[in-house]
């Protein structure tokens, strides 16, 4: 398909923090910017199937109230009318929730706290988006819900598990939604579609949404189409909770985030994290947005890691018991409507002794101790967000599992290894297409809690890329092609 490119942004394309700002003042409403996102959602909704349900009399009302709350004066949050999606794994008030499982049909009377705070800060949420069953996997199908597509090509996943919100910010019908990321969901999705995607340290948002609080690799975030949308997201979501026994006694700093430079930065680069095969395009992308940063001042070293695939072995087995204590329960009754795939998963979960799950931390140690020594020379880690660009709608994780006669791991994502170092802030920052034109993420690992400085360099970076042309355009399947084209 070709389409026409917009020849006008509409409001709804502005960046979320100058929308807010536009609909505080009156100069913009907000319920044509709601009613923009709903015309953009029905019309990718065929192509690329990235919502479970669309909110639209309760976005409208929404909006109408804002408006009126503006008209009559009254206090209004940093996010007044701007409109979001959120994952089907995360309970919203109301909302059939249903984790992409036939297993599941829950109408929670309370949304979840980092909803709670988005709509406390104004946002209005439109819609659910599709997960894997579960969140089980880097492709976003499920049973209950079918395959979701690529906006840079529809014969494309969109990466999973937040592929529906990654294709939700990429198509341009929100500007940030809410995904969790467990091994990479939100970064392999936001990857894969071309937006901006973080895995927050563990703690700044609270994860108050699982069976247990204690959980050690569970993290929501942002998929968004700026690094400043995601900061938006993040100044609205984190923060301590009494909610989540994990949640740190943190505040976020929006001016810190907003304030990078990258003269004088001092950065890692790791093309393979010591084990992957790249796709020679991957590299090549990457290593173009390095060179850019080398131009604007910054240093960057290639280090060697010394990690093998043991570590996505490992973090494997630690999903397995994840979805075998969480979702186990299901299988007797339920089995034949659930995907096979997570069977499987729970299957080996069961299988999976005590003692090797804790013999885990002795490899998450390990990494650990090269990550600190790394720190003590460099302000952020840079790899591959994905070893591939967007593979197939119709594949599955199954295909990415093999090691080739090189020794090297065929995987698809290269984001489950800081998900075993769930205190290290992890960002997908878009660098621009592949040879074969579908988009690559650049993953900024960055120091314990760091996250500010994470999104201030991914800033930084992504306005060097704009300003090469490397980034900033629409996908063929964008909502406002679609609308007026």
């Amino acid at each position: 398909m070709t389409a026409p490119t917009p020849t006008e942004l509409h409001p709804l394309d502005l960046p979320a923090a100058a929308m807010a700002a536009g609909i505080r003042a009156g100069r913009i409403r907000a319920e044509a910017v709601v009613a923009e996102a709903i015309a953009r959602a029905r019309a990718v909704s065929e192509p690329l199937n990235p919502f479970t349900l669309l909110r639209e009399e309760q976005a409208m009302a929404a909006a109408r109230e804002a408006d009126l709350a503006v008209k009559r004066g009254e206090a209004t949050g940093a996010l007044h009318g701007v409109p979001f999606a959120a994952k089907d794994m995360t309970p919203t008030a109301g909302d059939l929730t249903t984790l992409g499982s036939w297993t599941e049909d829950l109408r929670p009377k309370e949304s979840a706290l980092c909803i709670r705070r988005l709509t406390g800060a104004g946002a209005i949420l439109i819609g659910k988006t599709t997960t894997p069953e579960f969140a089980h996997s880097s492709f976003t199908y499920s049973p209950r819900w079918g395959v979701t597509r690529n906006p840079w090509d529809p014969a494309r996943t969109s990466g999973g598990s937040s592929g529906g919100s990654a294709a939700a910010v990429a198509a341009g019908v929100v500007p940030f939604a809410e995904g969790t990321d467990m091994g990479g969901s939100v970064r392999i999705p936001a990857a894969l579609c071309g937006t901006v995607g973080l895995k927050p340290s563990l703690g700044r948002i609270p994860m108050t949404i699982l069976p247990s609080l204690f959980d050690g690799i569970s993290h929501f975030g942002p998929l968004a189409r700026t690094v400043d949308d995601a900061i938006a997201f993040m100044e609205a979501a984190s923060g301590p909770s009494e909610e989540d026994i994990q949640s740190l006694p943190l505040t976020f700093s929006g001016a810190r985030a907003r304030g990078g430079v990258l003269e004088g930065r001092r950065f890692a680069l790791s093309v393979d994290l010591g084990y992957y095969e790249v796709h020679p395009g991957v590299e090549a992308a990457v290593r173009a947005a390095v060179d850019l940063l080398r131009r604007a001042g910054a240093v960057v070293d290639e280090v060697p890691i010394p990690w093998t695939r043991a570590v996505s072995d490992q973090w494997l087995d630690l999903w397995c018991v994840f979805m075998s204590a969480y979702f186990g329960d299901r299988l007797e009754a339920q089995r034949q409507r659930m995907d096979p795939a997570i069977v499987a998963l729970m299957e080996r979960g069961f299988a999976l002794g005590a003692t090797e799950i804790k013999r885990v931390e002795l490899l998450r140690t390990a990494m650990w101790r090269d990550m600190a020594r790394l720190f003590e020379r460099y302000d952020a880690l840079l790899c591959p967000t994905c070893a591939v660009t967007a593979p197939p709608a119709d594949a599955g994780d199954d295909d990415f599992l093999e090691t080739g006669d090189d020794g090297r791991y065929r995987g698809l994502d290269m984001t489950c290894p800081f998900n075993l170092l769930p205190q290290c802030p992890a960002l997908s920052l878009p660098v621009g297409p592949a040879a074969d034109g579908l988009p690559v993420g650049l993953q900024i690992v960055g120091r314990r809690f760091a996250d500010e400085e994470v999104l201030a360099i991914g800033r930084a970076a992504e306005r060097l890329l704009a300003a090469a042309g490397r980034i900033g355009a629409f996908p063929p399947w964008h909502g406002a092609r679609l609308t007026r084209g």
